[in-house]
């Protein structure tokens, strides 16, 4: 059996108090998730320990835990990057 899969996308408004996660997925949907965000042109971040945090205390809609901000952010942060240089 292969490696499990996760993913997930987040975002932050400023309107929030924190990031929320917006979809979560295992596997197939994990895939998914993955193809959608290289389709609209979102870079894609691999971070296996933020992943594994979210997928095992958030659900979709939640706001992040304060105990993941600074994985978040640093996602955040990257993806955000990402999209100045297109």
């Amino acid at each position: 059996m292969g490696k499990r899969r996760i993913a997930g996308a987040i975002a932050y408004s400023p309107d929030d108090a924190a990031p929320r996660l917006l979809a979560a997925g295992r596997d197939l949907a994990a895939d998914r998730i993955v193809a959608i965000a290289r389709e609209a042109g979102v870079a894609v971040v691999e971070d296996s320990a933020l992943a594994a945090m979210l997928d095992s205390s958030v659900k979709p809609g939640d706001l992040i835990p304060v105990w993941c901000w600074e994985a978040a952010a640093k996602a955040l942060a990257f993806v955000r990057a990402g999209l100045r240089d297109s």
